[in-house]
């Protein structure tokens, strides 16, 4: 049921009563036990829709002088607002899905302002007591006034791993998600742009790169609805309409789920090997091995042969039943490759500054990638690094030519791809029809394909990649080589878990020796994130004498019974 009454807007589904004014939900309740979901003073309090420039400027479609919200029915299940600004203009679609009782909510606006890099809906004044639950860092559950995740902007997929949020309150809530199957940029925005003390999330639609003349975004719908139970119910049914939409293309290893124990950045050292087996079954340890390369690591990519160190590792392992994946990499590339001069005019450039995105490393930290071309090609030895749009057809043909090179001459059944989560919005965000997340995942799965079969780890586990890859090696919540303060509140929730259980394995990313009391806290945490226990050693004396933290990953992994934190979560 639809009621419009000049600017105002009363929809029933049949699970929820909602009301709008001038375009903004200012009531939210369910129809289960009468909760009210909204304060009404705050949420009329922000606007409905919001225009994001390039430059970072935000402009409201309401407030100014002159600005008018009309409302109109279009037929028994839909209504449409109009929103006439200062500065710029709207449209904001509302319906109801009688199927599943969602509100679906499709924003638009425009101005004739060049520069225009999203248009943002308010969910504003939400209610105290609901907590945010959301796939960032593989899954948090956190007040929105948390400092850690208080006025942040989490883009999809690269942060905001899955296209939901959800309002965890005592025995129910509410949720927003987005069925989006086009691979489009779109992106989360938690509080206030300044102190992040606002109770809101704003939910973005971004048009893809270059932004400098766009004047324009929308096309994206938004579903909103209520939920009795814990945060399960709403993400099972995300996980069942992921699964409906997108179908894996790599068929999974039988032996998936039998991995019990993992090792990053292993040393090829046999000694490490000796100690691992004399402890678990072998076909139970995953190696992620990265130095093992005629090249230094991270050099003169995308060449994959293998040192004579690396070889002799690698046949000792695959002879002992270890299951291996030699370190790769799946944008990056050395631009002193001769490879280079097929692809380069494709190379990542950032969506607002242009600038040629990847890393040069240095004493001392990194540095941007040179912007000269000549320099670029000038700094093999501090490993310069530039990332090329996996939408370019012919990237996939050099990347997955180089692989297969190495996978058949040295008997591979599984290979590891690096970075395969840095898909963004860039200044050329669509290369031949394909977005950067459409075609990390074409790469990912022609890798997969490639002879009789591969097994594919990468760096990350979000809603694109995750269909594909089978194991994921994931970072902490902004705690990739140190942990911050209150990484102990952020590992809470294993909602990546559920969501890609049985489909992709996850497993740690570094510092894990359990040296320090704060290593053997990210240790823990990555456990209990659902992935599989991980330490990062570099000899074999750290698995024959472990400290407590390495003991304890050793003694999980003894006691592993296959599937069982899936089950649990």
């Amino acid at each position: 049921m639809l009621d419009v009454d000049g600017d105002r807007l009363a929809v029933e589904t049949r699970t929820l009563k909602a009301r709008f004014e001038a375009g903004g939900l200012v009531s939210l309740v369910s129809k289960s036990d009468g909760r009210e979901f909204l304060v009404e003073s705050e949420a009329r309090a922000k606007p409905a829709l919001e225009l994001l420039y390039a430059n970072q400027g935000v402009s409201p479609l309401s407030g100014a002088p002159g600005d008018r919200a009309s409302c109109r029915r279009l037929n028994a299940l839909s209504a449409e607002y109009r929103l006439e600004a200062w500065h710029g203009d709207g449209v904001l679609t509302i319906a109801e899905d009688p199927e599943t009782g969602d509100l679906v909510i499709e924003p638009s606006g425009y101005a004739s302002r060049p520069g225009l890099r999203a248009c943002r809906w308010n969910l504003a004044g939400i209610a105290p007591g609901l907590k945010l639950v959301a796939p960032f860092f593989q899954g948090v559950m956190l007040d929105l006034e948390d400092p850690l995740v208080a006025g942040s902007r989490w883009a999809w997929p690269f942060s905001w791993e899955a296209g939901l949020a959800i309002l965890q309150g005592r025995d129910g809530g509410l949720w927003v998600h987005c069925r989006d199957d086009g691979y489009r940029f779109k992106a989360l925005h938690v509080g206030a742009d300044d102190s992040g003390a606002e109770r809101r999330l704003g939910f973005e639609t971004e048009p893809a790169g270059p932004l400098d003349r766009n004047l324009a975004a929308g096309g994206l719908s938004w579903r909103l609805n209520v939920y009795e139970g814990d945060w399960r119910v709403p993400a099972g049914r995300y996980r069942d309409w992921l699964r409906k939409a997108y179908q894996p293309r790599s068929p999974r290893p039988d032996w998936l789920e039998d991995v019990c124990f993992a090792v990053s950045w292993c040393p090829c050292e046999a000694g490490i090997l000796e100690a691992l087996a004399g402890r678990l079954d072998p076909g139970t340890v995953l190696l992620h091995v990265p130095r093992w390369r005629t090249d230094p690591y991270d050099e003169n990519y995308p060449t994959y042969r293998a040192s004579a160190e690396g070889r002799q590792f690698i046949q000792r392992a695959q002879s002992a039943g270890f299951r291996l994946m030699p370190h790769m990499n799946s944008v990056d590339m050395d631009p002193t490759h001769p490879a280079y001069a097929y692809v380069r005019d494709f190379q990542y450039r950032e969506a607002v500054s242009k600038s040629v995105q990847g890393w040069t490393w240095v004493k001392g930290g990194s540095l941007p990638v040179p912007e000269s071309n000549a320099a670029r090609l000038r700094h093999r030895d501090k490993k310069t690094m530039v990332k090329i749009h996996p939408g370019l057809a012919m990237w996939r043909s050099i990347l997955t030519e180089n692989v297969a090179e190495a996978a058949e001459d040295l008997g591979l059944e599984a290979v590891f791809l690096d970075v395969t989560l840095c898909v963004w919005n860039t200044d050329n965000g669509i290369v031949q029809y394909q977005t950067t997340p459409e075609g990390m995942r074409r790469l990912i799965a022609r890798t997969a394909g490639l002879g009789q079969g591969l097994v594919v780890g990468g760096e990350g586990r979000n809603e694109v990649i995750a269909r594909d890859l089978s194991f994921a090696q994931v970072h902490l919540f902004r705690s990739w080589q140190s942990s911050l303060d209150g990484l102990e509140r952020a590992g809470g929730c294993p909602l990546n878990e559920f969501l890609f259980a049985g489909l992709c394995r996850s497993f740690g990313y570094s510092r894990l020796d359990g040296s320090t009391p704060n290593s053997a806290l990210r240790m823990r945490t990555h456990v209990s994130l659902g992935a599989i226990p991980t330490v990062t050693i570099r000899s074999a004396e750290e698995l024959t004498e472990p400290n407590d933290a390495v003991a304890e990953m050793l003694d999980l992994a003894c006691s592993y019974v296959r599937g069982a934190f899936a089950d649990e979560v």
